[in-house]
C-alpha cells in the first residue's frame, strides 16, 4: 500500500519573510523566462472590456439583483443589435439598384446614327421569273406556272441561288429614292449600303463606323430627309396566305448604332405612304451593373471579335448568332441575313427553317438563347409624328415631275425626316442602391446604439477567445507533470519518490540494512544560534 511521508519544516518568523521573498522572486523569474502567463478568467476580461455593460454583468463582485438586471439589459441589447444586423444583411444581399439619369449631359459632336430601311414587300412581282416563282412558291404563295401561264407539271429548273434572287427581285433603292438630303447637302443611293434582313434586301444610311457622319446641329433640316416611292404596283398578289404574307404597304425603319446589326423585323417601326413622318431622336447612353446587381455583359477586353461575323457585341448580333446556330442544327444551312460562310438554305426549305426553328428560340434567361445586355450601350429614343402629304397643289406638281398621276403619288410616296432634337445626350446609369460602405456604416451605428461596441471591441473579444483556446490546446498537447512539492506557508509535503531521491536517511538505510525501512527515526539537529531557531523533521 502507498505510504505518504509528511515532513514539516518550521522556520523562525524572521527567516520566513526573506525565504518567501526569495521564492516569489524565483517564481517571477521563472514566469518571465517561460513567457506564458495563465489566461484571464471571464470576470477579469469583463472588467477590462470596452463592451458596455459586460463589466457590470460578468465582472468580479457579488451576485445580486443589480447584476441580474444588467445581464438582462445586455442580453436584450445584443438581441436587438443582431436583429437589426440581420435585416441590414438581408437588404444588402438582395443587391438593390437604382437608375440615376443625368438629363442634357453635353455631348461633344454627336455622331449621326445608322438608319436602315426595308420595303415591306420582299420580291418585285415583275422581276420574278418562272423559275423564281417555282422555287419561291413556299415563300410567296404563288402557284408554279410555265411560260404559257399554266400550272407546271414536270418542269425542271436549275438550282436556285437565294442571294441572286434577293438581289435581282428586291426593290432597288435607285428606283425608290426620289430625293435625299443630309444636313442640307444632297445625297444619293450611293450613300446607302446593302444589308440583308428578314425582309430581304434592305439599305442602311451611314453604316460605316469608321466614317460616321457627324450631326452639326439639332432640329428639322439638320438630319436625313428622304422621299421614297414604295412601288405598290410591284407588290405580290396574294394567292394564298403563308407565314410570310404581308397585308401592309410602306417601309420598315430602324435607327441604331453603327456597331449594331439591324434587327428590323422586331425593332423597326413602320412608315406609311401618303405621310411625312418626323422622327426626333435623342441619344441615350446607358450603363448597366454586372452581377450580382444586374445581368449585363461586361466587355472582355480582347482584340478579336467576341461574336464571329461582328466587330462588337450587341443583343441583336447575339440573337442572330443564336438563330444561325439553331438553323444550322435543324437544316444544316443558314439564311441570307445570317453571318458566316456556311451554305445558304434553298428556297424550298427556307420558310420551314425560318418559322419552325426561330419560333422555338427563347429570349429569357432560361431559354436556349440568352443574350445579356452589354454593360455600356448607346441607343436612340424616338418621338414620331406625321402629317399627310401631298396636298392638292403638290400632288399635281409631283405628278408632272415624276410622270405619275395624283392617285399614284398619294398611294406610294412618303417622306422620312430623321434628326436630333438637340445635340445633347441622356446618360442613364444603374447604381448600387445599398453598397458595402453603407452597410458598414449602418452596422456601426446599430452596434454603437445598442451595445456601445466598435471594431476594436470585436478584436478584444476575439483576442480573449484565442487566448483561452490556445491555453486549453497547450494543456491537451503538453500534459503538465504532477507537482512533487506543494508549499503552503511554512509546511512542505514531500512525496515518497522525492524522499527516496533526496533523503540521506533512506539512502543510508538501504546501504546499511540492504532493504527499505518504512520507519525513519526522528532526527533533532539544532542549527544556528540559540534563541528559538530550530528545524523539526517529523518522519
Amino acid at each position: 500500500m502507498p505510504i505518504e511521508i509528511v515532513c514539516k519544516i518550521k522556520f523562525a518568523e524572521e527567516d520566513a519573510k526573506p525565504k518567501e521573498k526569495e521564492a516569489g522572486d524565483e517564481q517571477s523569474l521563472l514566469g518571465a523566462a517561460r513567457g506564458a502567463a495563465a489566461p484571464r478568467d471571464l470576470a477579469t476580461f469583463a472588467s477590462t472590456s470596452t463592451l458596455h455593460g459586460l463589466g457590470r454583468a460578468c465582472g468580479p463582485g457579488p451576485h445580486g439583483l443589480r447584476r441580474t438586471l444588467w445581464a438582462l439589459a445586455l442580453f436584450t441589447s445584443l438581441t436587438a443589435f443582431l436583429y437589426q444586423a440581420a435585416g441590414l444583411a438581408r437588404g444588402y444581399l438582395s443587391w438593390p439598384h437604382l437608375v440615376a439619369m443625368d438629363p442634357a449631359a453635353p455631348a461633344p459632336v454627336a455622331g449621326f446614327p445608322a438608319v436602315t430601311l426595308c420595303n415591306i414587300n420582299r420580291f418585285r412581282h415583275s422581276a420574278l421569273s418562272d423559275a423564281d416563282i417555282f422555287h419561291l412558291a413556299n415563300l410567296t404563295g404563288l402557284p408554279p406556272k410555265d411560260r404559257d401561264g399554266h400550272r407546271a407539271a414536270g418542269l425542271r429548273y436549275p438550282e436556285p441561288d437565294m442571294v441572286d434572287i434577293l438581289n435581282r427581285t428586291g426593290h432597288q433603292l435607285a428606283d425608290m429614292l426620289k430625293s435625299c438630303n443630309f444636313s442640307g447637302h444632297h445625297c444619293s443611293a450611293s450613300n446607302f449600303s446593302v444589308v440583308y434582313t428578314r425582309y430581304g434586301k434592305c439599305y442602311t444610311f451611314n453604316a460605316d463606323p469608321q466614317n460616321s457622319l457627324p450631326s452639326r446641329a439639332g432640329g428639322m433640316g439638320s438630319g436625313l430627309e428622304i422621299m421614297l416611292d414604295i412601288q405598290q404596283e410591284e407588290y405580290l398578289p396574294i394567292w394564298r396566305e403563308t407565314n410570310e404574307t404581308s397585308f401592309e404597304a410602306g417601309i420598315r425603319v430602324q435607327i441604331h448604332s453603327q456597331e449594331e446589326p439591324p434587327y428590323i423585323h422586331q425593332l423597326g417601326f413602320g412608315v406609311s405612304p401618303g405621310f411625312q413622318t418626323f422622327v426626333s431622336c435623342q441619344e441615350q447612353r446607358l450603363t448597366y451593373l454586372p452581377q450580382p446587381w444586374g445581368n449585363c455583359r461586361a466587355e472582355s477586353g480582347l482584340r478579336e471579335p467576341e461574336l464571329q461575323g461582328y466587330s462588337a457585341y450587341s443583343v441583336s448580333a447575339c440573337r442572330l448568332r443564336c438563330e444561325k446556330e439553331a438553323v444550322l442544327q435543324r437544316c444544316h444551312c443558314r439564311m441570307v441575313h445570317m453571318p458566316g460562310n456556311e451554305t445558304i438554305c434553298p428556297p424550298n426549305i427556307y420558310i420551314e427553317c425560318a418559322d419552325h426553328t426561330l419560333d422555338s428560340l427563347g429570349g429569357g434567361s432560361e431559354g436556349p438563347c440568352f443574350c445579356p445586355t452589354p454593360c455600356n450601350l448607346t441607343r436612340y429614343g424616338k418621338e414620331i409624328s406625321m402629317v399627310r402629304i401631298p396636298n392638292r397643289g403638290s400632288a399635281r406638281y409631283l405628278a408632272r415631275k415624276y410622270n405619275r398621276n395624283e392617285t399614284y403619288i398619294r398611294e406610294n410616296f412618303l417622306v422620312l425626316d430623321v434628326f436630333f432634337e438637340a445635340l445633347t445626350s441622356e446618360a442613364m446609369e444603374q447604381r448600387a442602391a445599398y453598397g458595402l460602405s453603407a452597410l458598414l456604416g449602418d452596422l456601426g451605428g446599430q452596434m454603437g446604439l445598442f451595445i456601445g461596441a466598435s471594431i476594436l471591441t470585436l478584436l478584444e473579444i476575439l483576442d480573449y477567445i484565442y487566448e483561452v483556446s490556445w491555453d486549453r490546446l497547450k494543456r491537451v498537447w503538453r500534459r503538465p507533470k504532477t507537482p512533487l512539492r506543494t508549499s503552503s506557508g511554512g509546511i512542505s509535503t514531500l512525496g515518497l519518490q522525492e524522499l527516496k531521491e533526496q533523503s540521506p536517511c533512506l539512502s543510508r538505510g538501504r546501504a546499511e540494512g540492504g532493504g527499505a525501512s518504512n520507519l525513519l527515526p526522528n532526527h533533532h539537529h539544532p542549527h544556528g544560534p540559540a534563541g528559538g531557531l530550530f528545524e523539526d523533521f517529523a518522519c
